[in-house]
């Protein structure tokens, strides 16, 4: 447990982030928000292709049903096709707030997606949170994030887990059956040196891995969340984390190399969980 290496490809991102294992592909794909491009990593053959976006793009999610992808495009919700690249906005929550943009979401499993907003400067709490439904409404279910980051849900799936970046914490919100939230509260709060939480995901038995910015490292809480043991990369600027492969035993890592120096800043880099984790649900719209 614990060995790295990384992906071989001819570029590395400025924002990497928004994994997605595609069991369909048998693929990982992720994102360069900054470098507003999509990147794709085939596990048959090895190979790394990509597609340029219109606009900053912070995440992908399947459909399923029909073809392309739902993704967080710039401050819209937006159906994605692939060769070539077109982009049909679904709903744009944000269409008048020019400093925001989508950062990260997730689908759960009554298929509807949850995704947070956050400011480019990531200096002010001008980010919300919503859940896009089946139907393509877009609500808005809780707001004031300065940097929204890795909605997560548990096997059980009666509570979801969303981050604020700049808060050092990750909340947790109960779920209700029509998709309505009970009261935020604090679940975890980072101490000095673990870094700061950014993109997450639960293994099969329940415990959360959070990609840690500025700790160079991935981080394993139990599900009570208490600390159970790291992942050193040798990257500082650690973005996100999922598992992928047909047994879910594989994780892949995101990372960034704007503003930093670092030889393997902003690699996509795979590491042994020492454990399973969950398949992700889909879009049901």
């Amino acid at each position: 447990m614990g060995d790295v290496r990384a992906i071989v490809r001819d570029r590395r991102d400025r924002l990497g982030e928004g994994l997605l294992w595609s069991s369909r592909q048998n693929a990982v794909f992720w994102v360069d928000i900054l470098g507003r491009r999509l990147n794709r990593l085939s596990l048959d053959s090895g190979d790394v292709d990509g597609w340029d976006m219109p606009d900053v793009i912070g995440w992908v999610i399947e459909r399923e049903a029909g073809e392309g992808l739902i993704a967080g495009i710039g401050r819209s919700f937006a159906r994605l096709s692939l060769d070539p690249v077109t982009v049909d906005v679904i709903v744009a929550p944000e269409a008048t707030i020019e400093g925001n943009r989508f950062n990260d979401a997730k689908a759960d499993a009554a298929g509807r997606i949850w995704a947070g907003s956050m400011p480019f400067n990531c200096d002010v709490p001008t980010g919300s949170f919503y859940r896009l439904d089946p139907d393509g409404t877009a609500t808005q279910v809780d707001s004031g994030y300065t940097i929204a980051n890795g909605p997560a849900m548990p096997p059980s799936g009666d509570f979801l887990l969303h981050t604020d970046t700049a808060r050092d914490t990750i909340y947790r919100y109960p779920v209700h059956d029509d998709g309505s939230l009970g009261e935020r509260r604090a679940f975890i709060e980072f101490e000095e040196g673990w870094g700061s939480p950014d993109g997450m995901t639960f293994d099969a038995e329940g415990g959360l891995w959070v990609a840690c910015w500025g700790a160079s490292c991935v981080t394993r809480f139990d599900p009570e969340g208490r600390l159970d043991r790291r992942i050193a990369l040798p990257a500082s600027q650690i973005t996100n984390c999922t598992f992928a492969g047909e047994r879910l035993d594989r994780m892949f890592v995101t990372s960034a190399s704007d503003g930093v120096d670092e030889a393997q800043g902003g690699c996509l880099f795979e590491v042994d969980p020492g454990c399973r984790g969950l398949a992700p649900h889909r879009y049901a719209g």
